[in-house]
């Protein structure tokens, strides 16, 4: 059940994409809410996405991000190996998305954080016992399951913004233009304590 350590995330590239967003998701892992798993094939696309999107970001900045990311997380990854032959079986409707299917039945993943829940459908994901979240609703649900340690995660990732810091309110708008509005919502109601 999401909440606890035991279950795991795929995290999509989408999902990653966004600092803000992949922030909130890796500290909640981190503080042991849940576990987090990708790929480096996923790794290689929201690097890839980033720096056609963004002129002024640099492989140099992706590398530095991707190190943190995988030192935070030291368990992150799920082999090539072990989800490569699952993919041709795999039927989604962009073929491009098997790979993570394939990664989160290899990875024994509860569910996949993704923007793109339209591309995993909801009869293909339920022949795998694997469920599909919008990252606001798998954030709110963190928020909802397991109040106490997922404020910590937010107040820690605030309090470590020096340029410029925010303040809680500050925090708060900026998840919502990130596409985090329920988290939003929920965190209106803890203001004080992040």
């Amino acid at each position: 059940m999401a909440g606890t350590a035991r279950y795991t995330a795929i995290w999509d590239a989408c999902a990653m994409y966004p600092i803000n967003v992949t922030n909130v998701l890796a500290q909640l892992a981190i503080e042991g809410l849940y576990t987090a798993k990708w790929t480096k094939k996923i790794d290689e696309e929201w690097v890839r996405a980033i720096l056609k999107t963004h002129s002024n970001f640099t492989q140099e900045q992706a590398n530095k991000r991707l190190a943190a990311l995988h030192d935070a997380i030291p368990d992150w990854e799920v082999d090539e190996d072990q989800y490569l032959g699952l993919i041709d079986a795999l039927n989604l409707p962009d073929p491009n998305d098997r790979h993570v299917l394939a990664a989160a039945i290899a990875g024994h993943a509860d569910c996949i954080v993704t923007f793109n829940t339209k591309d995993f459908p909801t009869e293909e994901m339920e022949k795998r016992g694997i469920e599909v979240l919008h990252p606001d609703d798998f954030i709110s649900l963190q928020l909802t399951l397991e109040p106490v340690p997922a404020l910590t995660a937010i107040k820690h990732i605030r309090a470590r913004l020096k340029n410029p810091p925010k303040t809680a309110q500050e925090y708060i708008e900026l998840l919502e233009r990130v596409g985090l509005v329920s988290t939003a919502e929920k965190l209106k109601d803890a203001i004080e304590l992040i």
